[in-house]
């Protein structure tokens, strides 16, 4: 697709997402180092968790048969069992066990009081009529997770809590998806790294620390490719070292809106790149597809973005974030999208998507509300950074008003 109409943003994102397919190379890890990584395959449970029935109350366990309806309950302590012992007596009736969280459950024991809702007065309880029914609080075999059934299924990406439950199963190593790896460098004659002299009419390449850092958070190799001159040689010779050793190609600036001849007869004899005109703001120019070395058989994806700096980092968030993770071998996962009442008019012609840059938080009454950072061009960089969520107005809607619901992708679901 090249030039002609605007493609809008949710064809744009389908197009995408229906032309990649995940990497399948994999490796093993040991579980401490696996934090953020992919999973490649399930993790299936060889125990029973928990492995035994179990209190989940410090209290008294005892036989739900020794409840009557409308009567107190009335149980001599006979023994006590700390989490993990093994309990092998055997209790008479009216007899109870003193017990522990956590702890196994004795033979013939199906229920627990906590200790708050009884009374102990010489070495016996006392549970009211009505305070609990037989079964509570105990904790059954398997409830958890059953052996042979998956524990955490491939894709998810690894939490804390996810590797905790691993090894909670006694499991020390799991395989992983390997490391996405994505060459990134910004294009443009003016621009200057950091710690070099400004020039006039030039300015310090922000694009490529902003995408670094979004892409430090997807838990990405980055291979940081610098600055490139506006020049074919440069461009030919830092895109076949990318596409070589790169499973992702992002850049930002020239590249991207293809307005030098060379730029896209470069690209055409690398792969099928697709220029489009994306309806949206700020963004608009984007180039997609599939680069290859003459000698190579498989294609590094290009993401070739705009160079403004809020509009690199809005198309990476709109285009590029999820197709890393698929890539990555990450199960689709919906953003989260929460719907906040914006305080302010906001003027919008149907027709493209634009997305504001905005402050969520409570209002007086409790609920979501969002303001606008002020100037919301796509060169003011300070607005993106003082944001904590980019305010999304679809392609077929209008002007908003102060009051009306908006839809809002929070920062903190996408960085």
């Amino acid at each position: 697709m090249t030039g002609g109409d605007s493609l809008d943003v949710a064809a744009a994102r389908a197009a995408i997402a229906a032309a990649i397919r995940p990497i399948t190379g994999r490796e093993t890890l040991p579980l401490r180092q696996a934090l953020g990584r992919i999973l490649a395959e399930d993790v299936i449970s060889p125990i029973d968790v928990p492995a035994h029935d179990n209190s989940a109350m410090d209290g008294y366990a005892f036989a739900g048969s020794a409840l009557v309806d409308g009567l107190e309950t009335v149980l001599r302590v006979a023994a006590t069992v700390h989490a993990g012992d093994v309990p092998t007596m055997t209790t008479a009736p009216g007899d109870c066990v003193r017990i522990m969280t956590g702890a196994v459950m004795p033979p013939g024991l199906d229920t627990v009081v906590p200790q708050e809702l009884c009374r102990l007065e010489d070495g016996r309880i006392h549970i009211a009529p009505g305070t609990l029914r037989a079964g509570d609080n105990r904790r059954l075999r398997g409830e958890d997770l059953t052996r042979g059934r998956p524990a955490v299924a491939a894709g998810q990406r690894l939490r804390p809590a996810d590797l905790g439950l691993i090894a909670s199963l006694g499991i020390a190593e799991v395989a992983v998806v390997r490391r996405l790896r994505v060459a990134l460098f910004s294009t443009g004659n003016e621009l200057r790294t950091l710690g070099q002299p400004l020039n006039a009419g030039c300015i310090y390449d922000s694009n490529r620390y902003s995408l670094m850092g979004a892409l430090d958070r997807l838990g990405v190799e980055v291979i940081d490719l610098g600055l490139v001159r506006d020049d074919p040689e440069a461009l030919a010779t830092t895109l076949d070292e990318a596409i070589a050793r790169a499973d992702v190609v992002l850049t930002s600036g020239g590249v991207s809106v293809g307005d030098a001849d060379f730029t896209k007869d470069l690209l055409a004899r690398r792969g099928e790149i697709a220029f489009w005109k994306v309806a949206m703001r700020p963004g608009r120019p984007f180039a997609f597809g599939p680069l290859r070395r003459a000698e190579q058989a498989d294609a590094a994806w290009l993401f070739a973005l705009p160079g403004n700096p809020v509009a690199a980092l809005v198309t990476f968030y709109a285009f590029v974030r999820d197709a890393l993770l698929t890539l990555g071998g990450a199960a689709p996962q919906p953003l989260p999208v929460l719907r906040a009442r914006c305080t302010t008019a906001v003027r919008k012609r149907p027709g493209r998507t634009e997305f504001q840059r905005g402050i969520v938080s409570p209002d007086a009454d409790g609920r979501w509300a969002v303001r606008l950072t002020g100037t919301q061009g796509a060169g003011v960089l300070r607005s993106m950074s003082e944001a904590n969520a980019l305010v999304v107005l679809g392609h077929a809607q209008g002007s908003v008003a102060a009051g009306d619901e908006v839809e809002v992708w929070l920062f903190d679901g996408l960085v």
